[in-house]
């Protein structure tokens, strides 16, 4: 089974002046502590609302200091229950944002239509064209290689001239 979860995040931002402000520096904040490790957690907006069910901006300002609230998505393979897909994303999320409190708020069970989807929307946002480049680089890396062991090899060539043969040593 594959779970879709919805991690709500506190993230506190330091000398601000906006909430605007406040909700870019969190969400790069956030980013940069998550990536490169997961840099496939969605990192959005969260959602406030009051006790009477007002909207509320995701960012409380006091004192040129916020407090915002992020929504950060990640997509858990091969578990056995939603608490399972629960534990492990708060596990993976929470090694990587520390001291900052986590509450997961939605656990969505995806059906493997929901995955094959996720895939061609991938495919769709340039993600072979990012293999290629790889590729290519490997093999400019490996072109560089046969150049650098052909050197060596003339190298050998040489000593070999240089040095006399044992047996010509014991004659």
């Amino acid at each position: 089974m594959n779970c879709r979860v919805v991690v709500e995040a506190a993230v506190p931002v330091f000398d601000v002046e906006t909430e605007d402000e406040a909700i870019r520096i969190a969400i790069s904040k956030t980013g940069e502590m998550l990536n490169p490790d997961l840099n496939y957690v969605e990192i959005n907006m969260g959602e406030r609302t009051s006790p009477s069910g007002e909207e509320l901006p995701p960012a409380f300002i006091a004192a040129d200091e916020a407090l915002v609230a992020l929504e950060l998505e990640m997509t858990v393979f091969n578990v056995e229950r939603e608490e399972h897909a629960s534990r492990i994303a708060r596990k993976e999320i929470g090694q990587r944002l520390e001291n900052i409190p986590l509450e997961v708020t939605e656990v969505e069970v995806l059906e493997e239509e929901d995955l094959d989807e996720e895939a061609e929307d991938d495919a769709e946002a340039g993600e072979p064209d990012d293999l290629d480049l790889e590729s290519e680089s490997d093999a400019d890396d490996s072109s560089e290689a046969d150049a650098e062991s052909d050197e060596e090899s003339d190298d050998d060539d040489e000593d070999d001239e240089v040095l006399p043969e044992f047996e010509d040593l014991v004659e």
